[in-house]
Formats: structure tokens, sequence, C-alpha cells
């Protein structure tokens, strides 16, 4: 859907921008057009994001969608920078047909509307899956909404106006309000690959094992706990963990508890796997070892 929806605004944008001439216009066909490649990415990505684990892939394919997320983010600042020097050749050159900037109007209307309905119904797909490409793609197409909505108050003042100025001036607003959304973009994708800390499943881990802490801990009971990691590859989660038992528990008592932990942890993030490594306290005082 999207990407049937980013090749045919690109055609009507680049359509409005031969009749007009207009930088704004340029600016927001440029974003289309990276609307266009990204949502082929996204395609791709999606379809090897949900690949099964294998052999060379254990930890699976979710990954690809940070790289799709970096891509489409790369691709939009170079966009930018590319309309910021059509707008400041604009303003050396001005080009601007007046006669044509109705028709515009009405092209830029409904890639609003369009771009800001499916990206807003993409973002709230994305998040609920976990999936970063839709949502990545999602804020693309509402950013496309807003250069759109950019490009029509340009336009519109000129046609009110008559100040041709303003239009280049607005080309260039537009690009630097994107080229901020692709840099964040970028850097969300970035910590994605680096396994950067998220502090929403750190603050739901923490708040689990320690339920399970001290002789007032819910079943099953754990001494403490320590050297919790957690990391996500696109929407799966990874969870590693070391839980302190009494050390006169057996090992199979010390796995049932284990187990049980992990499965808690699990249900709670959707899709992951949990791990824990059992070791046997070594607090004598410890009252959790001595609790019945």
């Amino acid at each position: 859907m999207a990407f049937a929806l980013a090749v045919a605004l690109t055609v009507a944008k680049f359509t409005a921008y031969y009749l007009t001439g207009s930088a704004a216009i340029f600016s927001d066909a440029l974003e289309s057009i990276v609307n266009v490649a990204a949502a082929a990415f996204a395609m791709y990505s999606l379809s090897l994001a949900h690949t099964p684990a294998d052999l060379e892939h254990p930890y699976g394919h979710g990954k690809i969608e940070f790289f799709s997320g970096g891509f489409e983010g790369g691709m939009i600042v170079l966009a930018s920078l590319a309309a910021i020097g059509k707008a400041i050749d604009t303003i050396i050159h001005p080009a601007l047909h007046i006669e044509n900037l109705a028709l515009a109007i009405a092209i830029l209307v409904a890639a609003l509307l369009l771009n800001g309905g499916v990206g807003a119904l993409l973002v709230q797909i994305g998040r609920r899956t976990g999936s970063i490409t839709l949502e990545a793609d999602g804020k693309h197409l509402m950013s496309d909404a807003f250069t759109s909505l950019f490009a029509l108050v340009a336009i519109v003042l000129v046609r009110v106006t008559g100040a041709t100025w303003i239009d280049p001036v607005m080309a260039i607003v537009v690009a630097l309000y994107v080229c901020g959304i692709g840099i964040a973009l970028v850097r969300h994708a970035a910590g994605g690959l680096m396994d950067r800390q998220d502090r929403s499943d750190a603050l739901l881990l923490e708040g689990i094992l320690d339920s399970h802490v001290g002789p007032q801990g819910k079943e099953p009971r754990i001494c403490s706990y320590h050297k919790l990691r957690h990391r996500h590859s696109g929407r799966y989660h990874w969870i590693d963990f070391h839980i302190m038992v009494p050390r006169d528990w057996d090992v199979d008592r010390g796995h049932r508890v284990a187990s049980s932990i992990e499965y808690e942890i699990e249900q709670a993030l959707g899709q992951g796997n949990a791990t824990a490594h059992i070791e046997p306290c070594p607090d004598p005082q410890c009252e959790s070892c001595h609790a019945p």
C-alpha cells in the first residue's frame, strides 16, 4: 500500500512541479522519491525480518529493520540537501509559473490527505507490532504530508501576494524540517544496531525481577539478581540475567525457578527469549536462604 501510494504521489508532485516550476513543490517531490525507494526496501525488510532463525543467523533476521530505518533516514538527508540546492538556484534564477498554481494546489491537497492518513495508520500498526520499519515508513509519510502542507502554503501565498521569493524560502524551510526527521531516523537505527538499552524495557524487567526478590517476594522467590542485559532485534527481545538462589537447592529446583521467571518475562515482552544463569547465594546471613 505504501509503495503504490508513494509511486502515484511522486508522479503527481513532479507533474505539479513541471507545471509551476515551484522550488517548494520540487522539495516535496524529492521526498516522495525517497518514499518510493524506502517503501521498496521496507517490503523486503519486513519479509526478511519474519524469516525464522537459522544456523547462520541464530538470533533471527530482525535487525534488517534497523538497516531499513537507517537507509530511509540517510536518503531523506540527501534529498533535503538536494532540495536546498534547488531552492538557492531558484532564488538566483526565478522560474515560477503563476498561471498553473490552481492545479498544483489541488494536487498538493490530495497528497497531504493521503500521506497523512496512510502514515498515521502505519505508525499505529508499527508501534502495536514493534516494527521499526513500519513505524519509520509511517513517520516518513506523515512528514511528507507536512512538506506538502508547507509547499501548499508557499504557493497559496505566492498566488495571493505575487511575491515569488516566498516559494524558494519555504522550500528551504521544508528541506531543513525533513532533514531533521532523516537525522532522527538514522540515530534511532544506529541505536538499535548497537544494542542500545531500551529504558521502558529495563523498567519492566527490573520490576519483574524485583518482585521475586527476598522473603516477602512472590513465588518463586530468589535471593537477588545481577548482570541483567537486554536488547531487541526488530520486534524480538533477547534477555539474559543471573539469579542467586539458596546454595542448598538442587539443580532441578533451581532450574524450575529460573524457567518460571523466564516464562513470565517472555510473556510480558511479547516476542522474546529470556535466559537465566543460576548461582548459589554467597551471603550466609541472607534472609531468603533461611526463609521457609
